[in-house]
């Protein structure tokens, strides 16, 4: 059996990670509705990856917390046998145990957390406590080399929407985020509004590809081409008002008994309002660092029209980082990924870790616009 690695002190983080390339990281995520393990080789190679969705939510149109928490507990322990599987190795060969320790689902947090711990404390092993939100950032790192900062990363997910200038791996400002709704959140509510199924993004996102956008235009809440770099809503969104917008659409649509045909129409303007909102305020975070490298982040970036959208307005002389769809969503590879940064940087967790629903992003400044 392969001894732990040494913690040893921390160094100070350069935002590149050099060597290190034989540490084993087992990531683990179980903050929403995907249960995912993986097996991290030196933060680049992945030699096993599970993700598990669940699919029970269907029925309600939303995930229930209490049915993720219990679908968690009920396959955790396969997803990981079948991950070191996939590997070709065992446990006892792991040197690093990473898990998502927030932001999410409290009950669902805790499964994951409460089986990390286990392990660490049986083998002896270091922990490494993950932000979520922070291991989308590192995600299409796993596949392009070239994903490091500096960059202007706009992190969309079911929870969250964030704008963030990452001038080195731990080094992070907050330029812009949600004052309401998330992106994914705005999908999945318009989704239920059209009769698709949940998760909403994908169904909406095919279904528009057959409208047009232009039919029912819809508005662009907090973008006015008069903001200022100042102004507290220059790289803020906001999608509660959009959302309102579709349900009083729709809502004439069913009188006139004409939504079905409308359809197609109705998620095709819809999309162009949150693409269009998302672009527009990303490219503004451009302007403002001075900094031409995008990375979308979270699983709303694997929608393929905010994916070209982005990439059409940077133009040429930009470049726009995102991931494979598989590892756009929650995933154990991301984590384990965060994992080995963190932990090379001699970020442990405590044995009394614990999951936090609320838990602050690791190295996430909040200078205002004046200090950015």
């Amino acid at each position: 059996m392969r001894g732990p690695v040494a913690h040893g002190a921390r160094r100070q983080d350069t935002g590149k990670e050099s060597g290190q390339a034989e540490t084993m990281v087992l990531g683990l995520e179980t903050s929403c509705d995907e249960t995912s393990a993986a097996l991290l080789k030196g933060g680049r190679e992945l030699l096993g990856h599970v993700i598990l969705s669940q699919d029970v939510h269907e029925i309600w149109g939303g995930v229930v917390p209490e049915l993720a928490a219990r679908a968690h507990l009920a396959v955790v322990d396969d997803v990981v046998r079948e991950t070191l599987a996939q590997a070709e190795l065992s446990l006892d060969q792991v040197d690093v145990f990473g898990v998502t320790a927030g932001p999410g689902l409290i009950g669902a947090l805790l499964v994951g957390v409460s089986w990390a711990k286990g392990a660490a404390f049986a083998l002896d092993r270091p922990l490494v406590a993950v932000h979520h939100m922070e291991a989308h950032l590192f995600a299409p790192s796993l596949e392009d080399p070239g994903a490091e900062p500096p960059f202007v990363a706009l992190l969309v997910s079911g929870g969250h929407t964030l704008l963030i200038h990452a001038e080195a791996w731990g080094h992070y400002r907050l330029l812009g985020q949600t004052r309401d709704d998330a992106a994914g959140e705005a999908y999945d509510k318009v989704a239920k509004l059209l009769d698709l199924p949940y998760p909403g993004g994908p169904h909406v996102e095919r279904l528009s590809r057959d409208g047009d956008p232009a039919r029912h235009r819809m508005p662009r809440p907090m973008l006015r081409g008069n903001q200022l770099p100042g102004d507290p809503d220059f790289f803020d969104v906001s999608f509660s008002g959009l959302k309102t917008a579709v349900a009083t659409r729709v809502a004439q649509l069913q009188e006139e008994g004409t939504l079905a045909e409308e359809r197609p129409h109705m998620a095709a303007a819809f999309q162009d309002a949150v693409v269009d909102t998302l672009v527009s305020k990303t490219l503004r975070a451009v302007e403002f660092t001075g900094c031409d490298r995008v990375l979308l982040g979270g699983g709303v970036s694997a929608n393929r029209s905010l994916r070209e959208e982005m990439a059409r307005r940077l133009g040429s002389g930009g470049k726009v980082f995102v991931s494979s769809p598989r590892l756009a969503v929650d995933n154990g590879a991301m984590v384990a990924r965060a994992a080995h940064f963190r932990f090379h940087r001699g970020d442990m967790a405590a044995p009394e870790l614990t999951a936090d629903s609320a838990l602050a992003f690791p190295g996430l400044a909040f200078p205002g616009i004046e200090g950015a």
